[in-house]
């Protein structure tokens, strides 16, 4: 079964890597459907090497949109400078190379069901708390750590966008997980820089 997800994401791509178009040009084409599609293209760079400080404008952008998500709008919106950023081409080639490995397990899983779910306003809503909080925590400077959020932001995007309510429960239990693994990391670190004064004396 070939999800919505990976022809509309495949297509994106495919004019992307032609010529570069900023996120207003593909907000504009994309709807309500925007929101969780244009997300997922902004964070499936970080499940692959990637410049180092490329986390700024795609993760803010990323940010922005599902803050929106959370307050229940339903027609995108970002700011002048953010909405102007165009994405490379060596973004959309990379991609283009990487999405089959991207999606073939995607396409085995999900499915629209748990509609009750899945098509409640308000999942909508907590979608996009889910989806900012974890954009949150992939902007920290913390080394190693952007796939963990990635992948939470990816499952979550696309299971709001073929109504898969199973999958979007199986998202709010990742997402505690990683927050828990994220608190346990900032833990340590507070704990090694309190402790290093001790060392010296």
């Amino acid at each position: 079964m070939h999800l919505k997800f990976s022809q509309d994401i495949k297509s994106l791509l495919e004019k992307l890597s032609q010529q570069p178009l900023t996120l207003s040009d593909i907000l504009a084409g994309t709807s309500e459907r925007g929101f969780s599609l244009v997300i997922a293209l902004l964070v499936l760079p970080f499940l692959f090497p990637h410049p180092p400080g490329f986390t700024g404008i795609p993760g803010t952008a990323c940010l922005i949109l599902s803050l929106q998500m959370a307050l229940g709008r339903r027609s995108p919106w970002l700011p002048k400078k953010v909405a102007q950023f165009k994405f490379p081409r060596w973004f959309a080639q990379q991609l283009l190379q990487n999405l089959k490995r991207c999606t073939r397990l995607l396409e085995r899983i999900v499915r629209p069901r748990m509609l009750k779910i899945a098509g409640n306003p308000y999942i909508w809503q907590f979608n996009g708390l889910c989806i900012a909080w974890l954009a949150i925590l992939l902007m920290l400077p913390i080394p190693l750590t952007n796939s963990f959020p990635t992948i939470g932001i990816l499952v979550l995007a696309v299971a709001t966008l073929e109504d898969d309510g199973l999958l979007m429960c199986v998202s709010y239990i990742y997402t505690v997980f990683i927050t828990l693994i994220f608190a346990f990391l900032i833990y340590a670190v507070w704990r090694g820089s309190s402790l290093l004064p001790s060392l010296f004396q």
